[in-house]
């Protein structure tokens, strides 16, 4: 392999999952330390590899977009392709293992490397790549990405995975000046949901230590939940609505962070940031919180933690009251 090969990363979304690749660019560049690396993602989510200092250019795609309007987007799929094509990459990575980012592998002149087809999370993405490599599913899926990408490259991963990323400096008028946690309550079903009733005994648990606590949202019904958390916990801040930058600003800044099942829970642990992931309908096993120490996972399926369990994690996880 070339000293400093040009390397294109393909992990498009969701959230979670594009953060869950963020230790393959520092395992890449600690290989090779010259590596040019760039990064195809989902446009709602550009944001977070851009937080990488090592991620040369993001380059975002709209696949989500697209589809729902594929003549009317003919054009700026053909423009993303050709720059793909036109940037001279060795390799191009996609540790995604769907059609949807085999697709765009094709589009890049490099040698193309993906999951074979035990591996695959759709076994025909397999049949795209150039080169195919069989990575264990039993494995968290940080862990397969790193592996992937060792085979592909020639290394073996070593050590806990490193994310990489720095908090940004953004100035934000609502953000408490004082220590604060940040309650993630809100995730994309139902089932997933922590009681409101353990939230706010949380939340003044917290409160009594001299924390503030922010409970962002994303939609309407998360902002009429974080209202009604707000109005019984003492000195809450229930923000405007905040883009992912601003997201990435409050977490990384925060003394702690709990959260259900949701991608800004990673997005706290990925910032070394005490956290505890809450489950209550799925098994963390291989999607939950994987960041070392300072990030614990409580539950599973029917298996919802009480306030205390989580308490005790935190202080587990670093947080010193």
């Amino acid at each position: 392999m070339q000293s400093a090969p040009n390397i294109v990363l393909i992990k498009t979304s969701s959230l979670g999952d594009v953060l869950h690749n963020l230790p393959v660019v520092s395992d890449i560049c600690a290989y090779l330390p010259d590596a040019c690396i760039d990064w195809v993602v989902e446009e709602n989510f550009a944001p977070l590899p851009a937080l990488h200092s090592k991620v040369k250019r993001v380059i975002p795609v709209a696949m989500r977009r697209w589809r729902k309007s594929l003549w009317q987007s003919r054009g700026e799929m053909r423009a993303t392709c050709r720059d793909l094509r036109a940037s001279h990459y060795d390799y191009a990575l996609d540790t995604q293992g769907l059609l949807k980012s085999a697709l765009i592998a094709r589009c890049v002149f490099a040698k193309r490397c993906g999951f074979d087809r035990k591996s695959a999370r759709e076994p025909l993405a397999s049949l795209f790549y150039d080169r195919t490599y069989f990575v264990a599913k039993n494995l968290h899926a940080v862990e397969r990405n790193r592996q992937l990408a060792g085979q592909a490259l020639g290394y073996v991963p070593q050590g806990a995975p490193d994310y990489g990323i720095r908090a940004p400096a953004l100035g934000l008028p609502w953000m408490p000046p004082e220590p604060y946690a940040v309650l993630l309550h809100a995730t994309s079903r139902d089932e997933k949901l922590w009681d409101e009733a353990n939230w706010i005994a949380l939340g003044k648990r917290l409160g009594q230590t001299g924390m503030r606590i922010v409970l962002p949202w994303g939609s309407a019904t998360e902002q009429a939940r974080s209202e009604r958390l707000r109005a019984v916990i003492p000195g809450a801040v229930c923000p405007p609505a905040i883009r992912l930058d601003e997201a990435a600003a409050l977490l990384g800044r925060a003394r702690a962070a709990i959260g259900v099942d949701t991608g800004l829970s990673h997005l706290a642990a990925a910032f070394g940031v005490p956290t505890v992931g809450i489950y209550t309908a799925t098994d963390p096993g291989l999607t939950g919180l994987h960041a070392g120490g300072s990030a614990i996972n409580l539950g599973g399926k029917q298996q919802p933690p009480d306030v205390e369990q989580v308490m005790v994690a935190l202080r587990q996880a670093g947080l010193h009251e």
